[in-house]
């Protein structure tokens, strides 16, 4: 037997010996495929998973949570000199943030990143028909300081807690400009979507060389890259919506890994490790993520909060979260982690409570039940749509059980779901679902919920769908809360804006938040270098650090 063992052992090592001498191509797995490769246009994970493998933003938050510089070469503070208040008169004060780019940082096509670069992606975002998200930002940049051709001062109209992250993906001026031409156009004739094998267009340790839409995306070494240089000399990310086709696809050695963030689900992992736990190793990485549902404030049956308040009593989130996850997904109460320094241990819970619910609706003139549904006065029946990202088994699951539920109380629930680029691109991108969409939000840590909650943020045809408050949430309050907390340096008077804001959101319900998502991290043992986050800077931002185990 003894023999037997070191003989297994010999060859797991030999078989570990092979991959080491042979493996020049590692093929990743994910389940989405991105809307579109601009770095600006629609804030999908998956566009910046595959993204972060050709080009990085100026700052962002690594494994430990710290900002870090990654395109810049010294991270700016009020106390290095790198910022510096300015009084911008009325008793405001904005700041000046200076920031230098890497000296060796160049496009792919050998041309240098400059100022110019910074200028333009700068002009872009603040043209409001461009299409860009995070206009807040641009908004507040007041003007730009050329310097010279690496080092550039952002005058800022307001010095918040946040001042010095910079989270911006530079675009190429001296190849996108001429598709700026038209900015109302810019959306959907960028260089980065007509000519996405410019090697202009990337500055990473790889740059994408072929697109198979719906498909693939193949990466080739970017022979400009100034850092460390990668192991593999080609990637190729495919795209597998179903997760159950997409676990096959590793285990029959089709792919060599799948993305931790958008690979299978949780309870899909701990099905895999009870019968694979010697062949991959495991790892649920928790994090700033929760898996929540919009509720669109337009629709009628909606805007009544005594209904919204109906919704998540007539579920049993508990339930979920043990009997699908082991509990390895907490039951959510805000859009705010409890592994947040900011999370306030006091706001209102929903607990599963039927009766309530059925309560809330009876007051809320549901009150009529025909065939097992609620009807209001005028006779229209209860009924609202959900929809999510189509191939998830998880999320399929988890809206069958939340339809079953909801039908006890008398709500009707019809299921549409799509494929994610479509999902996110035009269906939540541009508001077009008209109840209920299921989907997850990753975020940094203290982050600043502008994006999501704040009513400018509202995408429209007249913005160009800039913005990611989805369900269209309107609330003087919470604008007011939100602009306060980021001007609010002192972090007590800041935990105390937060809680107003947690409870807020818990008050008004604009969301149904359903639990804190782990991420479930499957590898070969052969691959190492792979450093989960649990935080918005995916783990292919740092693809030069992944290789074999020699």
């Amino acid at each position: 037997m003894f023999k037997r063992i070191l003989a297994l052992l010999f060859l797991s090592l030999l078989s570990l010996s092979n991959v080491a001498q042979s493996k020049d191509t590692l093929v990743i797995g994910v389940t989405q495929f991105p809307s579109t490769f601009h770095p600006g246009i629609d804030s999908m994970l998956a566009k910046y998973y595959v993204l972060n493998l050709t080009m990085r933003p100026f700052t962002a938050y690594d494994a430990n949570w710290n900002l870090i510089c990654m395109l810049c070469t010294e991270l700016p503070t009020i106390e290095n000199g790198g910022a510096v208040e300015t009084d911008l008169g009325e008793g405001k004060v904005g700041v000046a943030i200076t920031y230098t780019i890497q000296p060796q940082a160049r496009w792919g096509d050998g041309t240098p990143i400059t100022t110019k670069d910074v200028e333009y992606t700068i002009e872009i975002g603040k043209h409001p028909q461009s299409g860009i998200v995070g206009a807040e930002f641009y908004r507040r940049v007041l003007s730009v300081d050329i310097i010279d051709d690496k080092t550039f001062t952002l005058n800022m109209d307001r010095l918040d807690y946040k001042y010095n992250e910079l989270d911006l993906y530079l675009v190429p001026e001296h190849i996108d400009r001429p598709a700026f031409a038209e900015p109302e156009e810019y959306r959907h004739r960028n260089t980065h979507d007509t000519d996405t094998y410019n090697p202009g267009l990337y500055f990473g340790p790889y740059r994408i060389i072929n697109v198979e839409p719906g498909s693939h995306v193949e990466y080739a070494r970017n022979e400009t890259w100034w850092g460390r240089q990668p192991y593999f000399d080609k990637i190729v990310i495919r795209t597998i919506e179903n997760t159950a086709a997409l676990e096959a696809n590793l285990l029959s050695n089709s792919i060599d890994h799948m993305s931790g963030t958008l690979g299978i689900t949780l309870d899909q992992a701990l099905t895999m490790e009870k019968r694979h736990g010697a062949t991959f190793n495991f790892h649920y990485q928790p994090g700033l993520i929760y898996e929540h549902i919009d509720l669109n404030q337009d629709n009628p049956i909606l805007a009544d909060v005594r209904v919204r308040q109906a919704l998540i009593h007539s579920i049993d989130r508990h339930a979920i979260s043990e009997q699908l996850f082991e509990g390895k997904q907490p039951v959510a109460d805000s859009f705010v982690n409890p592994l947040d320094s900011i999370y306030d241990t006091t706001i209102p819970k929903y607990s599963y409570n039927p009766g309530l619910a059925r309560d809330l609706l009876e007051e809320s003139g549901w009150s009529e039940v025909i065939d097992g549904i609620r009807h209001n006065e005028s006779g229209e029946p209860l009924t609202l749509e959900i929809g999510t990202t189509a191939g998830s088994r998880i999320r399929e699951t988890v809206q069958q059980v939340l339809q079953a539920q909801w039908r006890e109380v008398g709500i009707d629930i019809k299921i549409r779901n799509e494929p994610a680029r479509v999902y996110f691109g035009e269906t939540v991108g541009k508001r077009q679902f008209s109840g209920m969409a299921m989907y997850a939000w990753i975020s940094d840590p203290e982050s600043s919920p502008r994006g999501t909650l704040h009513s400018t943020e509202i995408p429209t045809a007249e913005n160009n769908w800039q913005g990611s408050n989805y369900p269209g949430y309107r609330s003087e309050q919470m604008d007011a809360l939100i602009d306060k907390v980021e001007v609010t340096l002192d972090k007590a008077e800041r935990q105390e804006l937060w809680s107003n804001i947690q409870h807020l959101y818990a008050t008004d319900l604009p969301v149904i938040p359903l639990y804190y998502r782990a991420s479930p991290f499957v590898l070969p043992i052969w691959l190492k270098g792979i450093n989960p986050t649990g935080n918005t800077s995916t783990t292919t931002m740092w693809i030069e650090d992944w290789h074999v185990a020699e």
